[in-house]
């Protein structure tokens, strides 16, 4: 186990490969998504053992509405049917879950679940557990550019409040609240690409790739990526002189 100054305090996770999972089984592609359901949720436990306190996890992109009907509604089906019964677990890890992307345009169903388990999940504090649902981080960026010139707009010298703008005044804007900036993005399923996830956030994010389906993921190899961060220099735009 890595020592704790090593440990990413916030680690993004692109769950991809379910179903390549299913294909290579001869198995439909929702039950590759039931096992990468279970294999998430036991991710939520090696993060927290391993000392992360924040867990993105890209469970349902702004791009996926353009699947086949079946799978988007057997994935929203599986998230109203889900979340409930992980409630009991969260409260006993000390789970909090939060959310990011557009909700209002999820199913209604799917939106009471998600609704009603960060709300009884909101005083748990051992670990975040952050679904990023109808999530795009260009939609994000544009929906925070909007909420940034109607604010403009109010201003008594809109030209003169946009001029003066800094990168934490527009953070503000992104509706990211108690979301730390992402440390290290994992993707599985052997794509090496981001995908518009976290694309503000993870301006300085260390970037790791498995070749492991996510329903085959396990915690020697989520400990190898952390492991692997905490053998990287960050810099940050400085030299490793000025560092040390």
């Amino acid at each position: 186990m890595s020592s704790q100054q090593s440990v990413p305090a916030h680690v993004a996770i692109i769950m991809d490969g379910n179903g390549r999972w299913a294909k290579s089984r001869n198995l439909p592609r929702l039950e590759g998504h039931r096992r990468g359901a279970d294999r998430a949720r036991d991710v939520v436990e090696w993060a927290k053992d391993a000392g992360i306190k924040q867990l993105s996890l890209y469970a349902f992109s702004t791009e996926n509405w353009e699947r086949p009907d079946a799978e988007v509604r057997g994935l929203m089906a599986l998230l109203a049917l889900l979340l409930p019964r992980r409630v009991p677990e969260m409260m006993q890890e000390g789970v909090r879950l939060l959310a990011l992307g557009d909700i209002d345009a999820l199913p209604k169903r799917a939106q009471r679940a998600l609704r009603a388990a960060m709300e009884k999940t909101a005083a748990n504090k051992t670990i975040d557990l952050i679904l990023c649902l109808n999530y795009g981080g260009r939609q994000e960026i544009l929906a925070g550019v909007r909420r940034t010139l109607l604010w403009a707009l109010e201003q008594e010298d809109p030209k003169a409040a946009v001029a003066a703008l800094t990168v934490d005044d527009f953070a503000a804007q992104l509706g990211r609240d108690g979301v730390l900036p992402v440390d290290l993005i994992i993707r599985t399923g052997g794509e090496q690409r981001i995908s518009n996830f976290h694309l503000w956030d993870s301006a300085y994010a260390e970037l790791y790739f498995s070749p492991t389906y996510w329903p085959d993921y396990t915690r020697e190899e989520l400990q190898a990526a952390v492991d692997d961060y905490a053998r990287r220099e960050r810099r940050f735009g400085l030299t490793g002189e000025q560092l040390r």
